[in-house]
């Protein structure tokens, strides 16, 4: 059951990260475009007046063109990422279902996706927004990658943490304090968190406030599409599998 359920998840990962990619192309991509857009007009109006007496500098090949970016590029990486946290769903679906109340597969798999879409998604970026492409600086790129994944890894112990302090103190008619105490943890051990990780902020003070907005909510978006089609189409798909196994 467990590796009918894992190849299913790919699917609906793939399937998910097809629908992101148009939505993203539709949404995201602009922003992106108007972003470089001004990056190169803010670089050229800060080029000394003078230029023409220095030397110019020889620009770098770009090794990707912003076509296949948004193209293929984009296509290939979400297909990949669908993939693989497709993959990685099935199988905690497969540890967690029954383990939850009453829940069926449909449900369950929908209960999963939006919990995954907050920890992973939501709650990270309220330390690390997202931005374009185009804002920050290179050399720390590495400092803002790392940053980002540790809250990432933070967001989903704590849940687990949290899930464990419910479970040992959940007692009939005590389900509520014990879930309610379990969240307060995660927002603590979340909190602590944020407050210690690094704040990193290199959007220029006049960058377009509108832009940078339809930038997030156009990456968030993207990531909601992603996770609500993986718990819809595999909710539909492990029902089925559950009942051939029933």
């Amino acid at each position: 059951m467990t590796k009918d359920l894992l190849w299913r998840g790919m699917l609906a990962g793939i399937l998910g990260a097809l629908l992101a990619t148009l939505f993203a192309r539709g949404f995201a991509e602009p922003q992106i475009d108007l972003a470089i857009g001004y990056e190169e007009s803010h670089s050229a109006h800060a080029a000394p007046e003078h230029a023409g007496m220095a030397h110019a500098e020889p620009q770098e090949e770009e090794l990707v063109s912003r076509d296949t970016q948004k193209g293929a590029g984009l296509v290939t990486a979400l297909a990949l990422y669908g993939a693989a946290v497709g993959g990685i769903f099935s199988l905690v679906f497969a540890y967690g279902y029954g383990r939850m109340g009453h829940l069926g597969p449909r449900s369950f798999a929908l209960l999963l996706a939006a919990l995954t879409f907050v920890l992973v998604v939501v709650v990270p970026a309220i330390k690390y927004p997202q931005t374009p492409p185009a804002v920050g600086k290179h050399e720390t790129v590495a400092l803002r990658t790392a940053a980002y994944f540790g809250m990432i890894a933070l967001s989903l112990g704590a849940a687990v943490v949290a899930a464990r302090i419910r479970g040992a103190l959940a007692r009939p008619g005590r389900g509520f304090d014990a879930t309610l105490l379990g969240f307060f943890v995660y927002l603590g051990i979340v909190g602590l968190g944020q407050f210690l990780l690094p704040t990193i902020n290199e959007v220029p003070g006049d960058f377009p406030a509108v832009l940078l907005w339809n930038f997030r909510v156009a990456s968030i978006g993207t990531q909601l599409v992603l996770w609500a089609t993986i718990g819809l189409v595999f909710g539909l798909w492990a029902e089925r599998v559950l009942k051939r196994v029933r």
